[in-house]
Protein backbone atom coordinates (compact mmCIF):
# COMPACT_ATOMS: atom_id res chain seq x y z
CA UNK A 1 0.00 0.00 0.00
CA UNK A 2 1.19 3.11 -0.95
CA UNK A 3 0.85 6.30 0.82
CA UNK A 4 -0.54 9.50 -1.19
CA UNK A 5 0.17 13.45 0.44
CA UNK A 6 -2.52 15.92 0.05
CA UNK A 7 -2.26 18.95 -0.58
CA UNK A 8 -5.54 21.16 -0.12
CA UNK A 9 -5.33 24.90 -2.14
CA UNK A 10 -7.64 27.57 -1.23
CA UNK A 11 -6.96 31.18 -2.54
CA UNK A 12 -3.38 29.21 -3.28
CA UNK A 13 -2.88 28.68 0.19
CA UNK A 14 -2.49 25.35 1.83
CA UNK A 15 -5.19 24.21 3.69
CA UNK A 16 -7.49 20.91 5.58
CA UNK A 17 -11.12 21.63 5.92
CA UNK A 18 -13.16 19.59 8.34
CA UNK A 19 -16.17 17.24 7.35
CA UNK A 20 -15.67 19.59 3.82
CA UNK A 21 -16.82 22.72 5.30
CA UNK A 22 -14.99 25.79 4.28
CA UNK A 23 -16.38 27.85 7.54
CA UNK A 24 -13.85 24.89 9.44
CA UNK A 25 -10.50 25.79 7.57
CA UNK A 26 -7.39 25.20 9.08
CA UNK A 27 -4.68 27.20 7.14
CA UNK A 28 -0.84 26.42 6.90
CA UNK A 29 1.91 28.61 6.66
CA UNK A 30 4.14 26.58 3.85
CA UNK A 31 3.37 27.13 0.55
CA UNK A 32 2.06 24.64 -2.37
CA UNK A 33 5.83 25.15 -3.94
CA UNK A 34 7.39 24.98 -0.94
CA UNK A 35 5.68 21.39 0.01
CA UNK A 36 5.79 20.11 -2.97
CA UNK A 37 9.88 20.56 -3.24
CA UNK A 38 9.57 18.75 0.30
CA UNK A 39 7.66 15.89 -0.97
CA UNK A 40 9.65 15.15 -4.24
CA UNK A 41 13.00 15.32 -2.59
CA UNK A 42 11.89 12.96 -0.11
CA UNK A 43 11.03 10.37 -2.69
CA UNK A 44 7.31 10.93 -3.19
CA UNK A 45 6.52 9.65 -6.88
CA UNK A 46 2.74 10.33 -6.36
CA UNK A 47 0.76 13.82 -4.65
CA UNK A 48 -2.70 14.42 -4.35
CA UNK A 49 -3.66 17.73 -5.48
CA UNK A 50 -7.24 19.08 -4.33
CA UNK A 51 -8.31 22.41 -6.43
CA UNK A 52 -11.18 23.95 -3.37
CA UNK A 53 -11.78 27.05 -4.98
CA UNK A 54 -12.18 24.89 -8.63
CA UNK A 55 -14.89 22.47 -6.58
CA UNK A 56 -16.80 25.66 -6.14
CA UNK A 57 -16.32 26.28 -9.65
CA UNK A 58 -14.13 29.32 -9.42
CA UNK A 59 -10.57 28.19 -11.23
CA UNK A 60 -8.89 31.54 -10.43
CA UNK A 61 -6.12 28.68 -8.90
CA UNK A 62 -5.69 26.47 -12.43
CA UNK A 63 -2.71 28.47 -13.98
CA UNK A 64 -0.72 28.59 -10.65
CA UNK A 65 -1.43 25.50 -9.83
CA UNK A 66 -0.47 24.01 -13.27
CA UNK A 67 2.64 26.17 -13.11
CA UNK A 68 3.42 24.87 -10.07
CA UNK A 69 2.75 20.89 -11.15
CA UNK A 70 4.67 21.04 -14.48
CA UNK A 71 7.82 21.46 -12.09
CA UNK A 72 7.74 18.34 -10.57
CA UNK A 73 8.45 14.92 -11.74
CA UNK A 74 5.69 13.49 -9.31
CA UNK A 75 2.74 12.21 -10.46
CA UNK A 76 -0.23 14.14 -9.92
CA UNK A 77 -3.73 12.89 -8.75
CA UNK A 78 -5.79 16.11 -9.34
CA UNK A 79 -9.52 17.23 -8.81
CA UNK A 80 -11.35 19.90 -7.36
CA UNK A 81 -14.69 21.19 -10.00
CA UNK A 82 -14.20 18.76 -12.76
CA UNK A 83 -17.61 18.95 -14.30
CA UNK A 84 -17.46 18.19 -18.25
CA UNK A 85 -15.46 15.86 -20.30
CA UNK A 86 -13.48 18.75 -22.28
CA UNK A 87 -12.30 19.26 -18.51
CA UNK A 88 -10.91 15.73 -18.49
CA UNK A 89 -9.14 15.68 -21.22
CA UNK A 90 -7.60 19.64 -20.38
CA UNK A 91 -6.15 18.33 -17.22
CA UNK A 92 -5.09 14.84 -19.50
CA UNK A 93 -3.35 17.12 -21.62
CA UNK A 94 -1.65 19.26 -19.40
CA UNK A 95 0.16 15.63 -17.92
CA UNK A 96 -2.01 15.48 -14.90
CA UNK A 97 -1.67 11.70 -14.03
CA UNK A 98 -4.80 10.86 -13.06
CA UNK A 99 -8.08 12.93 -12.73
CA UNK A 100 -10.92 12.83 -9.79
CA UNK A 101 -14.15 12.91 -11.17
CA UNK A 102 -17.15 13.15 -8.10
CA UNK A 103 -20.62 15.53 -8.24
CA UNK A 104 -20.68 15.51 -11.85
CA UNK A 105 -20.79 11.51 -12.03
CA UNK A 106 -23.51 11.22 -9.18
CA UNK A 107 -25.21 14.51 -10.58
CA UNK A 108 -25.57 13.24 -14.14
CA UNK A 109 -25.51 9.66 -14.56
CA UNK A 110 -24.52 10.04 -18.45
CA UNK A 111 -21.30 11.24 -17.55
CA UNK A 112 -19.53 8.36 -17.15
CA UNK A 113 -20.99 6.59 -19.56
CA UNK A 114 -19.73 9.64 -22.20
CA UNK A 115 -16.48 9.70 -19.95
CA UNK A 116 -15.91 5.90 -20.71
CA UNK A 117 -16.47 6.12 -24.58
CA UNK A 118 -14.80 9.03 -25.09
CA UNK A 119 -11.47 8.89 -22.96
CA UNK A 120 -11.07 5.70 -20.93
CA UNK A 121 -11.29 2.46 -23.17
CA UNK A 122 -11.95 -0.40 -20.83
CA UNK A 123 -8.17 -0.63 -20.09
CA UNK A 124 -7.46 2.87 -19.11
CA UNK A 125 -10.13 4.28 -16.69
CA UNK A 126 -8.37 2.87 -13.83
CA UNK A 127 -4.74 4.54 -14.60
CA UNK A 128 -6.26 8.25 -16.01
CA UNK A 129 -9.85 8.53 -13.93
CA UNK A 130 -10.28 8.01 -10.41
CA UNK A 131 -14.22 8.23 -9.05
CA UNK A 132 -14.56 10.00 -5.77
CA UNK A 133 -17.31 8.49 -3.26
CA UNK A 134 -17.88 10.08 -0.33
CA UNK A 135 -20.02 8.46 2.10
CA UNK A 136 -21.72 9.29 5.02
CA UNK A 137 -23.46 6.29 6.63
CA UNK A 138 -23.15 4.41 3.51
CA UNK A 139 -24.93 7.39 1.69
CA UNK A 140 -22.96 9.16 -1.22
CA UNK A 141 -23.03 12.71 -0.56
CA UNK A 142 -21.85 15.09 -3.35
CA UNK A 143 -22.23 18.97 -4.69
CA UNK A 144 -19.69 19.69 -1.69
CA UNK A 145 -21.59 17.07 0.52
CA UNK A 146 -24.89 18.86 0.52
CA UNK A 147 -26.74 16.35 -1.66
CA UNK A 148 -27.62 12.90 -1.01
CA UNK A 149 -27.44 10.47 -3.97
CA UNK A 150 -30.77 8.04 -3.83
CA UNK A 151 -28.32 5.27 -5.60
CA UNK A 152 -26.96 2.63 -3.15
CA UNK A 153 -23.51 2.97 -2.61
CA UNK A 154 -22.77 -0.63 -3.59
CA UNK A 155 -24.99 -0.33 -6.36
CA UNK A 156 -22.97 2.98 -7.54
CA UNK A 157 -19.66 0.84 -7.23
CA UNK A 158 -21.42 -1.91 -9.53
CA UNK A 159 -22.20 0.74 -12.06
CA UNK A 160 -18.92 2.32 -12.14
CA UNK A 161 -17.11 -0.90 -13.03
CA UNK A 162 -19.31 -2.15 -15.64
CA UNK A 163 -17.81 0.70 -17.50
CA UNK A 164 -14.45 -0.02 -16.78
CA UNK A 165 -13.47 2.53 -13.79
CA UNK A 166 -11.70 0.21 -11.52
CA UNK A 167 -9.92 3.05 -9.27
CA UNK A 168 -12.15 4.57 -6.21
CA UNK A 169 -11.65 7.17 -3.67
CA UNK A 170 -13.48 6.96 -0.92
CA UNK A 171 -13.74 9.68 1.77
CA UNK A 172 -15.63 9.07 4.74
CA UNK A 173 -16.96 12.35 5.73
CA UNK A 174 -17.56 11.46 9.84
CA UNK A 175 -14.11 10.78 9.58
CA UNK A 176 -12.75 13.08 7.59
CA UNK A 177 -10.52 16.41 8.94
CA UNK A 178 -11.25 14.69 12.35
CA UNK A 179 -7.91 12.44 13.07
CA UNK A 180 -9.77 10.01 14.56
CA UNK A 181 -8.91 7.39 12.80
CA UNK A 182 -9.83 5.93 9.42
CA UNK A 183 -13.01 4.30 8.13
CA UNK A 184 -11.69 1.07 8.51
CA UNK A 185 -15.26 -0.88 8.55
CA UNK A 186 -16.49 0.95 5.24
CA UNK A 187 -13.70 0.21 3.05
CA UNK A 188 -13.89 -3.39 4.25
CA UNK A 189 -17.23 -3.58 3.01
CA UNK A 190 -16.70 -2.09 -0.29
CA UNK A 191 -13.78 -4.70 -0.76
CA UNK A 192 -15.32 -7.72 0.49
CA UNK A 193 -17.94 -6.35 -2.27
CA UNK A 194 -15.35 -5.84 -4.91
CA UNK A 195 -12.33 -7.68 -3.72
CA UNK A 196 -10.33 -6.30 -7.09
CA UNK A 197 -10.99 -2.51 -7.20
CA UNK A 198 -8.31 -0.33 -6.43
CA UNK A 199 -9.16 1.93 -3.48
CA UNK A 200 -7.93 5.08 -2.17
CA UNK A 201 -8.81 5.74 1.80
CA UNK A 202 -9.14 9.13 2.62
CA UNK A 203 -9.81 10.84 5.92
CA UNK A 204 -9.48 10.41 9.31
CA UNK A 205 -5.72 8.70 9.45
CA UNK A 206 -3.72 10.07 12.42
CA UNK A 207 -0.96 7.47 12.62
CA UNK A 208 1.23 4.85 11.14
CA UNK A 209 -1.52 2.68 13.03
CA UNK A 210 -3.95 3.82 11.05
CA UNK A 211 -2.40 2.93 7.29
CA UNK A 212 -1.02 -0.33 9.26
CA UNK A 213 -4.52 -0.97 9.32
CA UNK A 214 -5.21 0.10 5.83
CA UNK A 215 -3.03 -2.10 4.69
CA UNK A 216 -4.14 -5.04 6.26
CA UNK A 217 -7.15 -4.67 4.59
CA UNK A 218 -5.56 -4.90 1.21
CA UNK A 219 -6.32 -0.76 0.70
CA UNK A 220 -4.34 0.28 -2.68
CA UNK A 221 -3.48 3.38 -1.31
CA UNK A 222 -4.17 6.27 0.79
CA UNK A 223 -4.46 9.65 1.13
CA UNK A 224 -2.49 11.33 4.34
CA UNK A 225 -3.15 15.49 4.54
CA UNK A 226 -3.64 17.18 8.12
CA UNK A 227 -1.74 14.62 10.04
CA UNK A 228 1.67 15.40 7.85
CA UNK A 229 0.75 19.22 8.66
CA UNK A 230 -0.35 18.04 12.52
CA UNK A 231 3.12 16.16 13.18
CA UNK A 232 1.63 13.11 13.90
CA UNK A 233 3.09 11.07 10.77
CA UNK A 234 6.85 12.72 9.33
CA UNK A 235 7.69 12.78 5.52
CA UNK A 236 10.21 10.31 6.95
CA UNK A 237 8.12 7.69 7.57
CA UNK A 238 5.65 8.30 4.51
CA UNK A 239 9.12 7.97 2.34
CA UNK A 240 10.70 4.94 4.74
CA UNK A 241 7.00 3.01 4.67
CA UNK A 242 6.81 3.78 0.60
CA UNK A 243 10.07 2.67 -0.14
CA UNK A 244 9.56 -0.51 1.75
CA UNK A 245 6.63 -1.06 -0.42
CA UNK A 246 7.90 -0.64 -3.56
CA UNK A 247 9.99 -3.21 -2.84
CA UNK A 248 7.37 -5.79 -1.84
CA UNK A 249 5.48 -4.43 -4.96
Amino acid sequence: MYIIPAIDILDKKVVRLREGDYKQATFYDVTLEGIAETYQSNGTEFVHIIDLNGAKGDFSNQQYLFDIIRKTDMKVQYGGGIRSIDKVKELIDAGIHRVIVGTQAIANPEFLDDLSKEICGIDKCSDQVVVAIDVLDEVIKYSGWMESSPVKLMDYVDRCLSLGFFRFLCTDIDKDGKMGGAGVDLYKKLLDHSPFIKLIASGGISSMDDIEQLQNIKVESCVVGKAIYEGLITIEEIKDWNLKALISF
